[in-house]
């Protein structure tokens, strides 16, 4: 399998990996920054590819058990810059000899070695740019990674196989770890012409001054299945009765819960915002009744009424017509929520907020400006 086949199937894969991680991703810079800043996503998703790829440059293609056990050659190869010599007397090359130089260029003990080097330069330059990893520590964790890489092979895929299907060599932790050093100059280069981290920190911080549809989306996504889990654990431990005391702990979670705690539900301290009366004073009681209450009516009531109405309704209709008449009623219902989304991306604001007199604001200044003042500290 060449290189080219390993970074496509690099490339199949990645998707997967990235709907894996993309929630925990989102989650951790909501809550460190109170937004997702496209750069930093650019960045971090680039640096997954890039380890995916290459370990599967590592590993593929993979034998199978009946060819590893075949083989005979070494496992390991212990002798430092062995690579020199196996070029000197396997290459071909002549120093005076100028027809050498494009055999030496496709033979594998000239592209082998700069395969290696080049296949941790990316990794040196993610290091040093973004992560702001020093010199040393560059070098360390360069190396680490070689010899997870080698330790991957020298184990026959971590005991899978019966033996080693590619050679452990000492040679390969060098020229990674080299190349890990040339990605720490890149890196250097980079921070000349891109963003740095703490610019990148800045805007990412900007941004989560403002709050987002998909933020508050998210807490209070977030709201809900921790107050579902806590409701279960208490339903299985007190046996509740699930119809009337799930709406009055769901009550208390969504309304005592912010009165009682700065405008703030577990959802919302999680991602950095909190729930204020636009008056300027403080949050009331009878403000988290009604936007509550408005935000069921509105999201949750309006829509089902609306259908068990028509249900009774569309009964006397043929069946031809009580077909296109659901249908119609399900594209009605659709555009109430796009509307109420597009109003609220827009405006920021909608009707259960205006009529409680309440709003939800970003709480990571707050935070900044208690950051700033323990360094000053």
């Amino acid at each position: 399998m060449n290189y080219i086949s390993t970074i496509k199937i690099a490339l199949v894969v990645f998707p997967f990996i990235a709907f894996l991680i993309t929630m925990p991703y989102v989650l951790k810079e909501y809550h460190k920054y109170g937004s997702v800043y496209w750069y930093r996503a650019l960045i971090v998703y680039s640096f997954v590819l890039y380890l995916l790829t290459s370990y599967f440059l590592v590993i593929l293609p993979l034998p199978s058990r009946e060819e590893v056990l075949a083989l005979t050659t070494p496992t390991t190869q212990l002798i430092p810059f062995n690579f020199i010599t196996d070029f000197i007397n396997n290459s071909g090359f002549v120093l005076n000899d100028f027809s050498t130089y494009l055999t030496v260029l496709k033979s594998s003990q000239f592209f082998v070695p700069i395969f290696n080097i080049v296949l941790t330069i990316p990794f040196g330059a993610y290091l040093h740019y973004y992560f702001k990893f020093s010199f040393k520590k560059t070098i360390l964790f360069t190396f680490l990674l070689s010899l997870f890489f080698e330790l991957t092979q020298l184990s026959g895929l971590y005991f899978i196989y019966p033996r080693g299907y590619r050679l452990f060599d000492v040679d390969d932790l060098i020229l990674n770890t080299c190349g890990g050093l040339v990605g720490y100059f890149v890196g250097s280069l980079l921070l000349k012409f891109l963003p740095n981290r703490e610019a990148i920190d800045d805007t990412s911080k900007a941004l989560g001054r403002k709050v987002s549809i998909v933020r508050r989306s998210i807490a209070y996504m977030l709201d809900w299945f921790i107050a579902t889990f806590i409701y279960g654990l208490a339903f299985i431990i007190f046996d509740f009765n699930v119809n009337y005391n799930y709406l009055i702990f769901m009550g208390a979670y969504f309304i005592l819960l912010p009165y009682l705690f700065k405008g703030q539900t577990l959802g919302c301290k999680f991602m950095k915002i909190k729930i204020v009366s636009t008056k300027g004073n403080k949050l009331t009681l009878l403000q988290m009744i009604l936007r509550t209450l408005f935000f069921y009516l509105g999201y949750v009531g309006l829509p089902i009424i609306v259908l068990i109405l028509c249900s009774n309704i569309l009964t006397y209709f043929s069946d031809t017509l009580l077909v296109y008449s659901v249908l119609l009623l399900c594209l009605f219902i659709f555009i109430y929520y796009v509307i109420c989304f597009f109003k609220l991306a827009i405006s920021k604001k909608i009707f259960y907020e205006t009529w409680s007199k309440t709003r939800i604001i970003s709480t990571t200044l707050e935070v900044s400006v208690e950051d700033d003042v323990d360094n000053n500290e």
